[in-house]
């Protein structure tokens, strides 16, 4: 191991909007961490790319445009492994996981170097998706063996993974961690976003921060508005300026202002059908005091404990009845769970909590309050 910072090599599929991406560059960027960290995109580009290049943290982006290209990327990504020689490699989702494992095989550093996976979902419908992600999703279980652990971000997603045939060696959970500094309760920001979106003050908004995917479920955020006329909705992620048109759904595709858009909101939704670990989305709007209904997916229920709702998912009308039951609440009670939100990030879901977890398992070998 290096002397006294061990250096940690980051293999992920992307650098864009996503609770994986954030989570790593938030941890590559950690001040005063007793790690060093280099990151290597399998693609190039994305919005985390620059934070962590301001950060200085070496960045290497291998631009995998295809099965072919794939290939050739396994080839540079073992040769990085040789030339930089990193203590751990730790890699994010199916992807990731795989080229890090055939990487680590190819350099001839096996031996010298512990690898560790990150498993972000749970029981993802991966029927709905590319052919080239249901063969990761077999080889990552035909390999499981390989890493010396597997981290998931939620209880669901180890169970999901062990059911379906993991043999991982370990299989630990490190939930998600919430900056809640950046994201916190702000009544100036709450005025200024909705006068720029031309909300009322008084009105009813709801949030639902994902991106336009068959797991998330869009179709049941739009027919749950569709039967609350009173409640305006905003819908924030990649694909959702382009959502049908409703007089109450505002689609505001990507945006950087995610606090700001979360203090606008009175009531976060989570309307996944599937496939959810941890939702940093949800645990972001947490953080600034929103309190949230969620489907029965991932860790959702688990999350919002006693501050929220949980319906079942794919229920656009139990949705409807939920947001509509949570608005005819007094505005002190609603106000109390709002705080009951914040409070939980604080003490069970921090950034700080999940990043001495991170840094404790590359520096010793073993998760922080491990036995």
């Amino acid at each position: 191991m290096s002397a006294e910072r061990p250096k940690v090599l980051h293999v992920i599929p992307g650098l864009g909007l996503g609770g994986a991406e954030a989570m790593l560059t938030s941890l590559a960027t950690a001040p005063g961490r007793r790690t060093e960290p280099i990151v290597v995109d399998l693609l190039k580009g994305g919005v985390h790319a620059e934070r962590l290049r301001a950060a200085g943290v070496p960045l290497y982006e291998l631009g995998v445009r295809g099965p072919a290209s794939f290939l050739f990327a396994l080839r540079r990504l073992a040769r990085l492994i040789r030339e930089l020689r990193p203590d751990v490699v730790q890699s994010w989702m199916y992807y990731g996981d795989l080229a890090a494992a055939l990487a680590l095989g190819r350099s001839g550093r096996r031996e010298a170097t512990r690898l560790y996976w990150g498993v972000r979902c749970s029981n993802m419908d991966i029927a709905r998706y590319a052919l080239s992600l249901r063969l990761a999703v077999k080889a990552c279980r035909r390999f499981s063996h390989t890493p010396d652990a597997v981290i998931a971000n939620s209880e669901a997603g180890r169970r999901v993974h062990q059911a379906l045939g993991y043999r991982a060696r370990r299989f630990e959970v490190i939930e998600n961690g919430i900056d809640t500094a950046r994201f916190r309760p702000d009544t100036a920001a709450r005025a200024d976003t909705r006068q720029a979106l031309g909300i009322a003050p008084n009105s009813l908004v709801v949030i639902l921060p994902a991106r336009v995917d068959p797991m998330k479920d869009h179709d049941c955020f739009v027919d749950a508005l569709g039967r609350l006329p009173a409640v305006t909705g905003l819908a924030v992620g990649l694909g959702t300026e382009r959502l049908p048109a409703r007089p109450n759904l505002i689609g505001l595709g990507p945006r950087s202002d995610m606090a700001a858009l979360y203090n606008a909101a009175d009531l976060m939704v989570l309307s996944s059908a599937y496939g959810e670990g941890f939702s940093t989305g949800l645990g972001e709007a947490m953080a600034c005091g929103v309190p949230a209904v969620v489907t029965d997916v991932g860790d959702s229920a688990r999350i919002v404990a006693a501050t929220g709702t949980v319906v079942p998912p794919r229920d656009p009308l139990a949705l409807a009845q939920a947001i509509e039951t949570f608005f005819t609440r007094p505005a002190a009670e609603r106000q109390a769970l709002g705080a009951a939100a914040r409070a939980r990030m604080v003490e069970d879901f921090s950034l700080a909590r999940a990043l001495e977890r991170f840094e404790t398992l590359y520096v010793e070998g073993k998760l922080a309050g491990a036995v």
